[in-house]
């Protein structure tokens, strides 16, 4: 059966989620961002392809840093973005979200952005589209429950691989709440299909999924022996909104056993980066020394996740 989220052509229809896309799928989205990001790093182009094209951000879930970048990298490929207080629309009336889905469609959308709490809803969403014949109408998932988070893995990508240049040679450590962690669970479906060797996550029991095994990485409880000689370290936010009942004894005891200490980066690579998918908990999983350190890459993350995202939504916009 032919990935949802690939043509009959194998180009890229929507973004669901990264599990099961190709290599080659992913290395022309990190190569197209390239194209985006000028000589500064600093500054992200504006170009015109997507003119005349309508973006709707659907975002039944907040989140400021997210729905920010889709919106700037929209209006940066010079299309017309549409941004949805969901809280105080339809939703919150009664209408289901297929409903809305064919409401907006009928107002000539092309995008959909979506983020949403229910793990499978940006699916169910393209599978909607395509059974009733709006198959121009592209979908891209910008966060759903546990399950993924595929333009903040890509954007993590390119980061990794703009410090690293290499993939097939690295030791990467995810440190934190993987459990609740879509961010966590997009990040490894990408590191093991770029090639990265060495995919490691650090935890307490508590909070490491079940299946981490089968996903192909190594898995520590012992924060000391996971970043061990490690070239990247990706720190995770504790989701407290997400956990049911007493997983952790407090935010002190996990930073005492698990926070980004610098004597614990000093345990990695002498050039090791540190990357954040934000927003940040200073002294619960990481310390303001590290965080504002010169090893530190958690703010170029941000930038070039504008330009990741002008990737993603250009790509679709001409398949």
């Amino acid at each position: 059966m032919r990935n949802p989220q690939l043509n009959e052509h194998g180009e890229l229809h929507h973004l669901l989620t990264i599990e099961g896309l190709p290599r080659e799928v992913l290395t022309h989205i990190l190569d197209t961002a390239s194209s985006f990001v000028s000589i500064s790093d600093r500054e992200v182009k504006k170009v015109p392809l997507m003119r005349g094209k309508s973006v709707f951000n659907l975002f039944f879930e907040n989140s400021t840093r997210t729905r920010t970048t889709f919106e700037i990298a929209a209006k940066r490929l010079s299309a017309d973005v549409i941004n949805l207080n969901i809280s105080a629309s339809s939703a919150s009336k009664g209408e289901s979200l297929l409903d809305t889905i064919d409401n907006l469609t009928a107002m000539h959308a092309d995008m959909f952005v979506v983020r949403h709490a229910q793990s499978g809803a940006p699916f169910l969403i393209a599978k909607h589209l395509h059974d009733t014949g709006q198959k121009h109408v592209r979908v891209v998932n910008a966060g759903d429950g546990r399950h993924a988070h595929p333009t903040q893995g890509l954007l993590d990508m390119y980061t990794i691989r703009h410090y690293k240049k290499d993939f097939s040679k690295l030791s990467v450590a995810i440190v934190g709440d993987v459990l609740h962690s879509r961010v966590a669970r997009s990040d490894i479906h990408a590191l093991v299909t770029l090639g990265v060797p060495d995919v490691r996550v650090i935890g307490p029991h508590t909070l490491l999924a079940s299946n981490l095994d089968q996903m192909g990485v190594r898995v520590f409880t012992d924060i000391t022996q996971g970043l061990k000689d490690v070239d990247v370290i990706i720190m995770l936010r504790l989701q407290n909104e997400r956990m049911n009942g007493a997983l952790l004894p407090s935010a002190q005891e996990y930073f005492k056993s698990y926070g980004l200490t610098p004597e614990r980066l000093g345990l990695a690579k002498k050039d090791a980066i540190v990357m954040h998918p934000g927003p940040m908990n200073r002294g619960v999983e990481i310390d303001s020394a590290v965080a504002d350190g010169s090893q530190a890459v958690i703010l170029p993350q941000v930038t070039y996740g504008i330009a990741v995202r002008m990737a993603v939504m250009s790509i679709l916009a001409s398949n």
